[in-house]
């Protein structure tokens, strides 16, 4: 194990403010591109779930809940929101009655092709943040 000096500190807490600040404006590039869309960042991350699992086109209630890290009422709350507003519809599964299935519209699904293509330049930036920040030693 090697002793951490204080530039090697130093410099990983450099990387890490540096994720800090280029996470933080991915995010608000994208909460802003949302706003364009006229929706909120919330409505485009539920979209983007629905789409998000390998083998099928819709999210249960549930599953969406945990991708954006929520009680299910609120996730409720928000699949509520985005079908009134015309993005999504329930669907009662075919597998589990228990479960509901949350589709993309296709109004939606033009909104989400747009945000996915803007959003991709914008990766690039966060990725180098990363790589920086996981490639200084923390000593350990």
């Amino acid at each position: 194990m090697t002793k951490k000096t204080e530039s090697d500190e130093k410099h990983r807490y450099e990387a890490l403010s540096n994720f800090r600040y280029m996470l933080r404006c991915f995010l608000r590039f994208s909460e802003d591109a949302a706003r364009e869309e006229g929706i909120t960042a919330l409505q485009y991350q539920l979209m983007l779930h629905t789409q998000g699992f390998e083998g099928r086109t819709w999210a249960s209630i549930t599953e969406i809940a945990e991708r954006l890290q929520m009680q299910v009422h609120g996730a409720v709350a928000l699949v509520t929101r985005c079908e009134e507003a015309g993005l999504v519809r329930r669907k009662p599964s075919e597998h589990d009655r228990r479960q509901v299935e949350v589709h993309l519209l296709p109004a939606a699904r033009r909104k989400m092709a747009r945000l996915a293509a803007q959003h991709s330049a914008q990766l690039s930036a966060l990725v180098e943040a990363v790589t920086l920040a996981s490639s200084v030693d923390d000593g350990v």
